[in-house]
């Protein structure tokens, strides 16, 4: 039997999207997913989708990026606090009309959903349950072979399957990088049938009903999140269980949400990036977590995933049509895809460097919440800090 022209090994929106990237090019796609078709995923996760992926998902499937855009918030209004203090404040004009808007925020698990049923309609085959134990590449084709022995072989593989990847170890690609000490807590809040919160973005430096604690509060979909960043000493259980949330969430937000609790999660930060984005046959490419870890601030993670989705994709088309370059399409995607990473893994460390600030970046916060009302720069300073620089290049992550 004739190999595949491609198979995605993952179901995850990068995954999802390297699929309708490869459909937009013509090609026939086959999808491996570990976990069975009615899994749940719950959480947020990734929350952002900026307007370079929508535009990106528009693309691969036209009308799938306006969609994602008209089902998630778009909150105009941003605030920076400290010490319970307001030092920024920022509210946008309404967007064009027909123009995509800079953002769309919504849970992970509507983005996904959005995202099937584009590779559903796109003709996209899939796979459930199978996790894969075992990839070998040869010279003209990949094997893919699943732990009940199921087996598949195609030209490429675009390796989509997360930050445990399956297809990353078995061709031998490490990750780099560092995990940095604490952790934060990330609470999922369904919202009240009366509203109740601004549909706004708000950063507290320092809550003071927190312990000086540094607090995120974001708009999504149906809800909100809270992202708690706590103390390298402290214990998980003091913060990150539902029964902790429930005691800690009045205190930044206030009564009438401890029962609206959706889901509770820690993370610590991770800066890794995979040491190469193709293995040494050229015929695995890696996308995603698969290929990159950040912090979520900045939401460098998923939207990062969707440009290397996009370039694997143009990769492999141009590769299959044009077998004297796949070699030379194959690096540029690699080459391309790990600069994007390495930059986004040294935004994320200046983006740490506020968050979890020594005593001299404290010290500079506190003279800019002290000058801010005078000096509006320092307020500004303040509000983009914590998210580092957004782009590598103008348009891309």
């Amino acid at each position: 039997m004739s190999p595949l022209p491609v198979l995605v090994v993952g179901a995850g929106p990068v995954g999802l999207a390297a699929a309708l990237a490869l459909r937009a090019w013509g090609l026939p796609v086959t999808v491996l997913e570990a976990g069975p078709e009615d899994r749940v995923r719950p959480g947020s996760r990734a929350l952002f989708v900026h307007r370079e992926s929508l535009a990106a998902l528009e693309r691969m499937s036209p009308g799938l990026g306006d969609g994602i855009a008209r089902y998630g918030v778009v909150w105009r209004t941003r605030r920076t606090l400290y010490r319970g203090r307001e030092v920024y404040a920022q509210t946008f004009a309404q967007g064009r009309p027909g123009r995509l808007p800079p953002f769309a925020s919504l849970r992970q698990v509507d983005t996904e959903r959005f995202l099937m049923d584009a590779c559903r309609d796109a003709g996209v085959t899939f796979h459930w349950g199978a996790r894969v134990t075992e990839v070998t590449a040869g010279a003209d084709a990949v094997t893919v072979t699943a732990a009940d022995g199921s087996a598949w072989q195609a030209r490429y593989v675009v390796a989509a399957d997360g930050a445990r990847s399956a297809v990353r170890a078995a061709v031998g690609i490490e990750l780099e990088g560092d995990r940095s000490p604490g952790h934060h807590v990330v609470v999922d809040v369904a919202d009240r049938p009366d509203g109740g919160l601004p549909v706004e973005r708000v950063f507290h430096y320092e809550h003071p009903a927190m312990d000086g604690r540094t607090v995120l509060r974001v708009p999504f979909a149906g809800g909100f999140q809270i992202d708690l960043q706590c103390r390298d000493d402290d214990p998980p259980s003091a913060y990150g269980t539902e029964e902790a949330v429930q005691r800690w969430l009045p205190e930044v937000v206030g009564p009438g949400w401890a029962d609206r609790v959706l889901w509770v999660s820690t993370y610590r930060f991770l800066q890794v990036v995979a040491d190469a984005f193709r293995d040494a046959s050229g015929r695995v490419l890696l996308v995603g977590e698969a290929a990159h870890l950040f912090p979520p601030f900045g939401a460098r993670g998923m939207n990062s995933g969707i440009a290397d989705a996009e370039t694997a994709a143009e990769a492999i088309a141009t590769a299959l049509a044009e077998p004297a370059g796949a070699a030379a399409a194959v690096d540029a995607f690699a080459e391309r895809r790990r600069a994007a990473a390495l930059f986004n893994g040294r935004a994320a460390g200046t983006a740490l460097a506020h968050l979890r600030p020594g005593r001299l970046m404290r010290a500079k916060q506190h003279a800019a919440a002290a000058l801010a009302p005078v000096l509006p720069r320092c307020g500004s300073w303040l509000e983009h800090a914590p998210y580092g620089p957004r782009h590598v290049a103008p348009g891309r992550y």
